[in-house]
């Protein structure tokens, strides 16, 4: 039976349970405890500081009140965990040893010496980080005749993670460039890298790196405590708190999108691109007037000129030969009304045809490419599939259960477990996006997809998908939680995080220069030809793609020429 002084706990911030384990069933027990634990929780959450003393001599509930505090989260350093029992001194330091709510929490017991004539209390706890090593130490003792004994300078309730003594505890981590990068023979660097080893300095720990097969399982190892800390930035999503905390967020990792820049297509239409469609239109409209009104000039007798009256076809020659550039042949009327209106229209056609030609030249060296994709609405529409890594599942599941119809189609068109550099080839070949974080994305291009004199076909999108913080996962309530939190904000706060960041990118950027100098090198001894090799359209020579639709123009008009031979040979 479950017994609670709901009335007490709401006068006095005091709330008392009591478990009845007495002919209980194990099953109704952990069910008692675990409703316990959530009222002992909810009791917490409003409470500024809350000490929680348990009180009990059966090394079985016990155990079961470490499982389930943990279960319930039902203690975090601030809160003070006092053990009051009368087990044998043995069974209650084995017990402390074993459970990582006493041995690693805030947590002290207060054991009650039964075998002595006098009575007498011990206060002891466990110290997972000594000069000694791992141990558990009577920090005092009671008696009615001396009252309170300090046996050590350590404290009541002692500050356990201010000084590890050298051990070595197990954090997990991923290479993901520029935070956490390792070697062939497993050394590592990177901006994370430098702050778990900056930590590692002023705590005065070593640290193991455990193996970890996928990015679920680094964090696995975090949710079930084998890892202490995972040292990679982790974006900090709604269902990531849901399995593990976060340290304090010291970085700005935005979710962002790469994709292959878009390419100058053949096109027929590279000869209309200088002038718009309202301007062709206007252009056409003048020709058709100018034509009608010379051919009506030049059609009437009193205007004939010296070559007689003119055909309306040669009339129409004269006016666009001249609007192209050509010269008149000087068998237009000579009337005053028809040299005005010539004077008019070479001075039109003077102006439209040289801006024409200089946009021309312009649209020719210097073309117009497509749009890109830069924001989350364009990629939706213009990529068949958007990969990410292992550790895209979170955002896949946060997409799919957003309120955004963008981040609902996103979700439908992600595809996770694709490796960063598979992502951005099949990017270059195929409607795709690869996502990631954005220094990552950018980082992965200048070593992987630079090229020698074209620069880079990828670009990282402007728009951040999740323009979100991040930070290290840790455990629901580790208790080293908020002493790591300090030494984190002091780290970043002096700046070494954003030195070691541009630190690190500085030599990425060097190497992969100092890789395309050695391969343009070996090209030049081998005596290849390496401008010739090179597609980009920074490249001032015109190419197919560029006169194509003169050369069409060409092959259109050619055709319909040879039909009207052909159809005058018939008609002879």
């Amino acid at each position: 039976m479950t017994k609670e002084m709901g009335d007490v706990g709401a006068a006095w911030g005091l709330g008392v349970f009591e478990v009845d384990v007495d002919g209980q069933d194990t099953n109704m027990t952990q069910t008692q405890l675990s409703r316990v634990v959530g009222q002992a929780h909810q009791l917490r959450q409003v409470s500024w500081c809350m000490t929680v003393v348990v009180v009990s001599d059966d090394p079985a509930f016990l155990a079961s009140f470490a499982e389930w505090s943990l279960k319930g989260r039902l203690l975090v350093w601030s809160t003070r965990l006092l053990v009051v029992t009368r087990l044998p001194r043995e069974d209650l330091g084995a017990l402390l040893v074993s459970h990582w709510t006493f041995s690693m929490n805030n947590a002290m017991a207060l054991h009650i010496d039964t075998s002595a004539q006098l009575q007498r209390y011990g206060m002891l706890t466990h110290l997972p980080y000594s000069p000694n090593g791992a141990s558990v130490m009577q920090v005092a003792k009671w008696t009615p005749s001396r009252g309170v004994q300090y046996l050590s300078h350590t404290t009541l309730f002692p500050e356990k993670y201010r000084n590890f003594y050298g051990a070595t505890i197990n954090v997990t981590a991923l290479p993901y460039a520029p935070y956490w990068m390792t070697t062939p023979e497993g050394s590592h660097s990177g901006i994370d890298f430098n702050l778990l080893a900056t930590l590692s300095d002023a705590l005065n720990f070593n640290y193991s790196v455990l193996p970890s097969a996928d990015w679920g399982e680094v964090t696995d190892q975090v949710e079930a405590r084998t890892s202490f800390i995972a040292t990679i930035v982790y974006v900090i999503l709604p269902s990531r708190l849901e399995q593990y905390d976060y340290t304090v967020t010291f970085d700005y990792s935005p979710l962002s999108f790469a994709m292959a820049k878009p390419v100058l297509t053949p096109s027929w239409l590279s000869f209309y691109y200088p002038l718009s469609g309202l301007v062709w239109i206007a252009v056409l409209a003048s020709t058709v007037v100018v034509c009608t009104t010379l051919v009506t000039i030049t059609s009437t007798n009193i205007w004939r000129g010296r070559h007689g009256v003119l055909d309306g076809e040669l009339v129409v020659l004269e006016v666009v030969g001249s609007l192209l550039g050509q010269g008149l042949y000087g068998r237009l009327s000579t009337s005053q009304s028809n040299q005005i209106l010539v004077g008019t229209w070479l001075f039109f056609g003077v102006v439209m045809g040289t801006a024409y030609r200089g946009s021309l030249v312009a649209s020719l060296t210097l073309p117009r490419l497509p749009t890109r994709p830069e924001t989350i609405e364009e990629l939706v529409k213009a990529v068949e599939r958007a990969t990410i890594g292992s550790y895209g599942i979170s955002y896949k599941n946060f997409f799919s259960a957003s309120e955004s119809d963008m981040f609902r189609a996103l979700g439908e068109l992600m595809y996770v477990g694709v490796y960063v550099t598979d992502g951005l080839t099949d990017a270059l070949t195929m409607k795709r996006a690869h996502l990631g974080g954005e220094q990552y994305l950018e980082l992965i291009i200048a070593q992987h997809f630079q090229r020698l004199k074209e620069g880079s076909p990828l670009y990282v999108g402007r728009e951040s998908i999740v323009p979100a913080t991040s930070a290290w996962p840790v455990p629901h309530d580790a208790p080293y939680k908020p002493i790591l939190d300090s030494r984190i904000l002091a780290i970043t706060e002096a700046g070494l995080y954003e030195q070691w960041r541009k630190e690190m990118l500085d030599a990425a950027a060097q190497e992969s220069r100092m890789k395309q100098r050695e391969e343009l090198r070996k090209q030049q001894q081998h005596g290849l030809d390496v401008e010739s090799e090179s597609n980009s359209y920074t490249n001032r020579s015109l190419v197919i793609t560029h006169v194509q639709g003169p050369l069409l123009l060409l092959l259109v008009g050619l055709f319909f020429g040879g039909i009207a031979f052909m159809i005058e040979r018939c008609l002879l």
